[in-house]
């Protein structure tokens, strides 16, 4: 029998489906070009296999030690694993270990030591360059994005296959088109020298279906899946 906890999920999902699928329409797009990530930050392991038995085949995690744990204790091979968290120098091997997506390569160092391990395991990753457009947050200034596009490209254990952002704060989704449309725009001339990059992470849970509309190829969702989060303990 399943759980109302499990229903509520799927229901969620299928919801959050119908609205990407409404927006990609309206963009003259098709669903399948878009993935939907289904974050799982601070999401209880049940809940996770209940997300994949919906059919969540992309979960994202934030936290370092959540996919170190979640990984393994989840071990389903069909399952792919992005990390959408700040990416540090001295916990990066640990996502090379874990994830098999990360969207936030910023900072040399953690790239360097990033690829270093993946290639050492024999297991490239796919990454994306965070741009991040208020100067506040982790990830390369937008002036800088093609430079550092350059470097991570030369790295030999990554493959460069996108650009991800999180849209500054604006009162409703509408306020965040400006930025998915200047990350798009900021793709396509990266693309001139690195034709592989091809994707756009952006878009979450309260602006998704806009993010979408400018060309997403990446949606990270948590909130419209599972419902507020409680941060675990010691955070």
């Amino acid at each position: 029998m399943v759980s109302a906890r499990a229903a509520e999920i799927a229901s969620n999902l299928d919801t959050v489906r119908t609205r990407l699928g409404d927006a990609a329409t309206d963009a003259g797009r098709a669903l399948a070009d878009v993935r939907l990530i289904v974050v799982t930050k601070t999401v209880p392991v049940g809940d996770i296999r209940d997300a994949i038995a919906a059919g969540a085949t992309d979960l994202g995690e934030n936290y370092v030690t959540e996919l170190r744990d979640k990984r393994p204790a989840i071990d389903d091979p069909t399952v792919r694993w992005h990390y959408i968290g700040a990416l540090q120098s001295n916990t990066a091997h640990h996502v090379a270990d874990r994830a098999d997506v990360v969207h936030t390569v910023a900072g040399e160092r953690a790239a360097r030591r990033l690829a270093g391990r993946a290639s050492r395991n024999g297991r490239p990753l796919d990454v994306l360059l965070e741009v991040d457009f208020t100067g506040e947050r982790s990830g390369v200034a937008p002036e800088e994005a093609p430079a550092r596009a350059d470097l991570v490209a030369a790295l030999d254990g990554v493959r460069l296959c996108g650009l991800m952002t999180i849209a500054p704060p604006t009162p409703g989704a509408e306020g965040a088109r400006p930025w998915f449309r200047e990350l798009r725009e900021l793709r396509d001339g990266i693309r001139e020298h690195h034709p592989d990059v091809l994707d756009l992470s952006m878009g979450m849970s309260l602006d998704y279906q806009v993010a979408v509309q400018e060309g997403a190829t990446m949606v990270r969702i948590g909130t419209a899946v599972f419902g507020a989060r409680t941060s675990p303990p010691g955070r």
